[in-house]
């Protein structure tokens, strides 16, 4: 039998519901695999005895006979995610030592699933940014390594602990949110899957904002079953979300099917962009012949307002920061630094200036600009006009097709600070992921191959609003016929 540690989800479960080991072992292995992998930095807080209790838990049920859907399933959330009694931080150290007195409501679903919490996952503090470089308690390393060099390498971001903790194995699963593409960019860089659903089909409630109109949570797996599995739990209407959707959640594990016959994949054409590397290329265009290998149609669509989407993107989610971000004043929570002989507004200016990091304070000033007086028609107004020509881009291609195939990322995961000091590339990682997210629409990443560095390389699904089982369905035939089964090298 494989090693615990190499085990995804519903291979967990299944396992601990035949009795092939206890959940206790598999807490206790998962626990041991997070102690050796600590260079990596993937986690900001371990919490072990959530896991243990969980698995305990489990084990009394099994014999029982009362085991839940993911009973004695080891976890980690990302730490944008509230949780009850434990330490949330946002990657951030103006929360740095804040504990939340409730749970957010995809925390208390898994939860009350029966899965444990092994630990809090490093990210892009507040979610902003593409390579896990912008958090208060350092990068987080990827597992892989590049042939030729010991540089260390982005897992992505902004989900990149999670990406990584899965990836390396520390973990079967974890969630992560998907704000521009943080979901599905981290997961092409290390060779993972991970869907970002329908926006309001996951609830935001007790999730930190970044841009509350384009946050949606999902998970992070390695496999395209086990995302599914974890997805059925996480979605589901909540009255406490004034944005979640008040639709059924289908049996997406038991439908899945990787046979397209009768569907049809369109191509958008202006996803070909300037500096998409030629491995892009060529793996699009073996994901095409796999999607013609499940019997599915190909045919070219256009979505000609792509080119705006990432300017429209960087206006709409720093607006939506900087407002979501006013909260953290020093008054109620979080830091609080008060300069002596300094007034309330002193005080509120020596908190975000101590406890903000240098990407988040430029998000707060480009959000409060283009929302200020004399900008708000100039540039909030137009470019929620071009998000709008945006979604109708993609209703009329899906008269035309079923499901989106597209690359994921224009190039494979590149060095810790290669791009640190130039925002603009940084931001051009996301500009295949940010489209669907501008729409709403559901999204998924699974990875292909490897290029000829050796890092892994993922191909984009993109589906009609509310078609989750659609684009699970295409991932799954994706990864039947790529049969990626590459690992990084151990670290320790």
């Amino acid at each position: 039998m494989a090693h615990i540690t190499d085990l995804g989800v519903t291979e967990l479960r299944d396992g601990i519901a035949k009795g092939d080991f206890s959940a206790r072992e598999v807490a206790e292995n998962f626990i041991a695999a997070t102690d050796a992998g600590k260079s990596l930095n993937s986690f900001i807080t371990l919490t072990p005895d959530h896991a243990l209790a969980k698995a305990d838990k489990a084990d009394k049920a099994r014999v029982a006979g009362t085991l839940k859907p993911l009973s004695g399933v080891p976890l980690g959330i990302k730490d944008l995610f509230c949780t009850n009694g434990y330490r949330t931080t946002a990657a951030s150290k103006i929360l740095d030592n804040f504990i939340p007195p409730y749970e957010s409501s995809i925390t208390e679903k898994l939860f009350s699933a029966g899965a444990g919490m092994i630990g809090k996952l490093n990210l892009d503090q507040f979610a902003m940014g593409s390579s896990n470089e912008t958090s208060a308690f350092g990068n987080v390393i990827s597992p892989w390594k590049r042939k030729g060099d010991n540089v260390d390498i982005t897992p992505g971001g902004s989900s990149g602990g999670s990406a990584a903790a899965v990836s390396a194995r520390l973990i079967p699963a974890a969630t992560g949110t998907d704000t521009g593409g943080s979901i599905r960019q981290p997961a092409s860089f290390t060779g993972i899957a991970g869907i970002k659903p329908t926006y309001g089909r996951c609830s935001r409630y007790g999730v930190i904002a970044f841009a509350s109109s384009l946050d949606q949570a999902g998970p992070m797996a390695r496999s395209v079953k086990d995302c599914a599995a974890l997805l059925e739990v996480m979605a589901g209407f909540d009255p406490k979300d004034s944005t979640s959707i008040d639709v059924a959640v289908p049996d997406w594990e038991k439908l899945l099917s990787s046979d397209l016959k009768g569907k049809t994949i369109g191509i958008p054409k202006e996803y070909r962009v300037d500096g998409m590397a030629d491995e892009i290329e060529k793996l699009w265009q073996h994901g095409i012949k796999m999607m013609q290998d499940a019997g599915a149609k190909i045919v070219e669509v256009s979505l000609p307002h792509t080119h705006y989407a990432l300017s429209a993107y960087y206006i709409i989610a720093p607006a939506e920061a900087s407002s979501n971000l006013a909260r953290y004043d020093g008054v109620r929570y979080g830091e609080r630094v008060t300069p002596e002989n300094g007034n309330l507004v002193d005080m509120y200016s020596a908190t975000r200036a101590a406890g903000f990091g240098y990407e988040v304070k430029r998000r707060i000033m480009i959000g409060t600009y283009v929302l200020s007086a004399g900008f708000y028609d100039a540039y909030y107004i137009k470019s929620q006009k071009v998000r709008a020509l945006i979604a109708r881009d993609f209703e009329t291609a899906f008269q035309k097709c079923d499901l989106l195939l597209t690359p994921a990322t224009p190039t494979a995961a590149f060095g810790l600070g290669e791009k640190q000091d130039d925002p603009l590339s940084m931001y051009l990682n996301d500009v295949f992921t940010v489209p669907a997210s501008l729409a709403g629409l559901p999204a998924m990443t699974v990875p292909v191959g490897l290029n000829e560095k050796g890092l892994p390389l993922g191909l984009q699904l993109i589906g009609k609003p509310l078609d989750e089982q659609g684009v699970l369905n295409a991932g799954l035939a994706l990864e039947e016929r790529a049969g990626f089964t590459s690992l990084p090298e151990k670290w320790w």
